[in-house]
């Protein structure tokens, strides 16, 4: 007895079974069951969800929403969840029905770390200012291309020259 193709699961046999049932090939009917695991968690539908972890299986067996984040950086990402009108507008028990359903972060802040944060509180405006600029241009720079980078230093250098020359 051959079968035409190999066989990975049971969804690959399709109307093979019916057909040796009906055709009464006894042998492929028996080499196809025989072919078969016994153990149920190795059939296909069982299957699916191999490459996420626990919690993510659990999330998805009990259709719980996604884990409350804990940090929201205001300055990357323009779509906070904010419930605060809902509240606002429609009362505590819809907030809390919002809250469960896309639930907002627990820190809100901006792009400093909140050490700065802390130190900068405690800053006339002037330092605070130049702070917040340092740390903008500092940014924009680690964002660069190394090959925007490598141009800007090149610039700097040559501008630096022209003025000791």
């Amino acid at each position: 007895m051959q079968i035409e193709s190999t066989l990975v699961n049971e969804l690959q046999i399709g109307s093979r079974l019916n057909g040796a049932v009906e055709h009464n090939r006894r042998g492929e009917f028996g080499l196809l069951l025989a072919m078969l695991s016994a153990d149920a968690r190795d059939m296909a539908q069982f299957q699916f969800d191999k490459d996420l972890n626990v919690d993510q299986k659990l999330r998805k067996q009990f259709s719980l929403p996604a884990a409350q984040p804990l940090v929201a950086d205001v300055s990357s990402d323009i779509h906070v969840t904010d419930n605060a009108p809902l509240f606002q507008q429609q009362g505590a028990r819809q907030f809390q029905l919002q809250q469960a359903l896309t639930p907002e972060a627990i820190v809100i802040r901006g792009p400093q770390p909140d050490a700065m944060v802390e130190v900068l509180s405690n800053c006339d405006a002037v330092t605070k200012q130049k702070a917040i600029n340092a740390y903008q241009q500092r940014d924009l720079i680690e964002d660069m291309h190394f090959v925007d980078q490598l141009a800007t230093q090149r610039k700097i250098s040559q501008t630096m020259a022209l003025q000791y020359a």
